[in-house]
């Protein structure tokens, strides 16, 4: 069964471009998600397909920026790559999460897991879906029940993801609440070359689908122009289509909680 509570909403930019942008696209959201969004921005990508592209402010500039957010009264998710990043990452945001990638690498997850913080895992696009309740088991056995799971596509050939709306029923079977990203699940990964592309028309179809399916929570990249984004613009909901795309979400979720 899926809780009482809404749909709830996790969005932002990829990265921090800088405070300025962070308090626009914060306050933008705001006003079409109400006070309850989760606000999400990374202050280092540190996988980014070239070496040379751009990554962010670094963890000391990102927490002042997501710290002054937060105490504003937002609530604020950001990644961590390594576990020393953990404890001064808590310090500034609501959640912490593993990204895709990473989801396996145990000394993180500890990490993560010991600030108390919630620890949003995203499901790798190499691992099956009962296989990442392992990922969460690490976290839960180093103290902390807080956990999400985040579905993000699957890798499919070169340069591809799909998604599997099986993988959603199977991870709410574990009894955490589960998280559908659906900009990064229509991303093409490394299919600019240098640069993952993207086909941001099937954000919508994939988030109708998986709020149909049951999810606790949608996850969004969100920027007001997405071909100037510093960083995955090639998959990012524009700001302007945030609102219609929200209300209608929430009329399908609205719908699910009655008959799940």
């Amino acid at each position: 069964m899926l809780p009482s509570k809404p749909l709830a909403l996790i969005a932002g930019p990829c990265v921090i471009e800088s405070e300025a942008h962070v308090r626009f696209l914060a306050e933008k959201i705001r006003d079409i998600a109400g006070p309850d969004f989760v606000f999400k921005a990374s202050f280092d990508k540190a996988n980014r397909s070239s070496g040379t592209a751009f990554r962010g402010p670094g963890i000391r500039e990102g927490m002042r920026i997501l710290e002054a957010l937060k105490a504003d009264g937002y609530r604020v998710l950001t990644d961590i790559h390594e576990p020393w990043q953990a404890d001064i990452a808590a310090a500034a945001c609501d959640i912490l999460q593993i990204p895709a990638f990473l989801c396996r690498q145990t000394d993180l997850l500890v990490a993560a897991a010991r600030t108390g913080r919630i620890v949003n895992i995203k499901k790798g696009q190499f691992v099956s879906p009962w296989d990442i309740r392992h990922a969460a088991d690490k976290v839960a056995a180093a103290g902390n029940p807080n956990i999400f799971l985040t579905e993000r596509g699957t890798s499919f050939g070169y340069n591809n993801l799909v998604v599997d709306m099986r993988s959603l029923a199977i991870m709410r079977s574990f009894g955490w609440p589960v998280v559908f990203d659906a900009t990064h699940s229509v991303q093409m990964p490394g299919s600019g070359g240098a640069h993952s592309g993207g086909q941001p028309q099937f954000i919508e179809p994939l988030a109708r689908a998986a709020v149909a399916v049951g999810v606790d929570a949608v996850f969004l990249e969100v920027h007001e122009n997405p071909a100037e984004a510093l960083s995955d613009g090639a998959n990012a909901l524009p700001l302007g289509e945030l609102e219609g795309l929200w209300g209608r979400l929430l009329e399908i979720d609205a719908v699910t909680r009655r008959h799940l």
